[in-house]
């Protein structure tokens, strides 16, 4: 992807939770898409938000359901004001906030017999996963590898993310990759 859609993307970002701080409309989707049209094409993404190297913010789609431009500025907007873990973001935040935005591949799902058998399917520190149990469901990132590198802590916190207790239920196990474009 060129530099200068990586950068109108995350301008886009910002300019969504801009606008809905202001309440002023500053992007204008069809003149973008008009200019880049790509942005039109359905898309996958999740938006991070980093306050002084922490995480501040996190909202996204695992699938692509929804044009880009639409995907990025609805989980960007999501991320700044309704990440249950977080009061929405402050004018005074806005202005020190990073922005990160990550665009997602089609999710394939791992059939495995065990966790050992699960584990050497999952390219550590690159696959994001989705764990899957009836209506319980959870995500990491990649990135989320650099905090957790170790398989067993990933996976334990991820179940737990999940609300998954039963592991004698079938899990759906899901690995995607992500292309991060970072402020």
């Amino acid at each position: 992807m060129e530099n200068e859609i990586k950068e109108m993307l995350l301008k886009i970002a910002r300019g969504a939770i801009y606008s809905e701080l202001y309440n002023e409309m500053i992007i204008d989707k069809a003149k973008l898409v008009k200019k880049v049209p790509t942005l039109s094409n359905r898309a996958a993404t999740f938006v991070t938000l980093n306050l002084d190297g922490q995480l501040r913010g996190c909202i996204g789609s695992l699938v692509a359901h929804n044009a880009l431009i639409d995907d990025l500025t609805t989980n960007a907007v999501k991320a700044a004001f309704s990440d249950p873990r977080f009061p929405p973001l402050s004018k005074d935040e806005f202005e020190k906030v990073k922005i990160e935005v990550s665009l997602l591949s089609q999710p394939l799902e791992i059939k495995y017999a065990n966790i050992s058998d699960l584990e050497s399917k999952i390219n550590h520190g690159v696959d994001g996963v989705i764990l899957r149990q009836g209506d319980k469901q959870a995500t990491f990132l990649p990135q989320v590898w650099e905090q957790l590198p170790k398989f067993e802590d990933f996976i334990t916190h991820l179940f737990h993310k999940a609300g998954i207790t039963d592991i004698d239920t079938p899990i759906d196990v899901f690995v995607y990759n992500v292309q991060k474009i970072s402020e």
